[in-house]
């Protein structure tokens, strides 16, 4: 949004605005406690009520995942897991959507300027004008979150409602949920009210409850309160330890700063050899012997095309 400040911008390296103007800009977060989660799916309605995207209707397939998967119109959706754990079947369930990781892989690896933005409270966002369809942040996400559009070429995720929290409202599934199983806030109240919870679970016999926040993207915008704490891929595939891709580390974190420092070497070495050595001028003499060169080489051409000349008369003679 344009009042909110942005910190950064993917394909630049451009702040804006000024690190002391943004310094009293607090982290928000988003907390969603799964133990107290029914699967309703009212978040999956108020994220699509409140974006205005209508997925295409789904179909039974014997499952209570509906859609099955995150798509560029279905934003968030539900992910239901059967486990065994202790003897126990438990049925664990997920609000799956972006992350907004603070770190983000989609930013980092997105070659088109200004596509993805990073705001002052942490949340990431997609500016869909600036998007080139080229699917760089759909591989760079330790998540597998954005989803491409193939009518408009163009990917699309999780906002974190960041027009209503710039209006200081919470987003739409928080104010939804009937159990006031997510809540909202700045990130370190957020975390505060996971450990109370944490500590809570534990007395209630889940002794590996832990809140989930990955350090491997520095820490997350989204956070879970899982009472398998230790075994997050339980969770229908939840990542452990999420990192961004090596490649895109190498090649934005490395390899791109290297190179334009190369170029400014290289531009650096060209101006000092011009102002200590000058330009390169030939001398007199070395242009009169370019020319008697040009001559020789033009005689030489001469010759050889009198001599196959003469040999052509000849041949014409002999034929007579």
């Amino acid at each position: 949004m344009a009042s909110q400040d942005i910190i950064r911008r993917s394909a630049t390296n451009s702040l804006t605005p000024a690190p002391q103007v943004r310094s009293d800009k607090e982290a928000v977060a988003k907390l969603i406690d799964v133990t107290t989660c029914i699967g309703c799916k009212a978040c999956q309605v108020a994220c699509s009520e409140w974006n205005d995207i209508r997925a295409e209707i789904g179909h039974n397939v014997g499952v209570y995942d509906n859609p099955l998967d995150l798509t560029a119109k279905s934003w968030t959706v539900m992910r239901f897991a059967e486990v065994e754990e202790q003897g126990r079947l438990e049925w664990l369930i997920r609000k799956d959507g972006c992350m907004h990781c603070a770190d983000p892989g989609c930013l980092k690896d997105c070659p088109s300027a200004g596509a993805i933005i990073q705001y002052a409270n942490g949340i990431v966002d997609f500016d869909s004008e600036h998007c080139i369809g080229c699917g760089y942040c759909i591989a760079g996400c330790p998540f597998n979150i954005p989803r491409l559009n193939k009518e408009d070429n163009r990917v699309y995720k999780c906002t974190l409602c960041v027009d209503r929290v710039e209006v200081g409202q919470e987003p739409a599934c928080v104010k939804t949920c009937p159990t006031g199983a997510i809540h909202f806030g700045s990130k370190s109240s957020m975390k505060q009210l996971a450990a109370e919870r944490v500590e809570e679970l534990k007395t209630r016999g889940y002794q590996n409850a832990a809140l989930y926040d990955p350090q491997g993207v520095g820490g997350t915008h989204v956070m879970y309160v899982l009472h398998h704490g230790d075994k997050p891929e339980l969770y229908h595939g939840l990542p452990d330890n999420p990192t961004i891709s090596p490649t895109v580390t190498f090649w934005k974190g490395i390899w791109k700063p290297l190179a334009a420092v190369g170029f400014a070497v290289t531009f650096a070495s060209a101006f000092f050899h011009y102002l200590a050595v000058g330009p390169n001028r030939v001398s007199d003499e070395d242009n009169a012997d370019k020319l008697l060169n040009n001559d020789d080489q033009a005689l030489t051409k001469s010759d050889k095309f009198a001599s196959k000349k003469k040999r052509r008369i000849a041949d014409d003679k002999k034929t007579e």
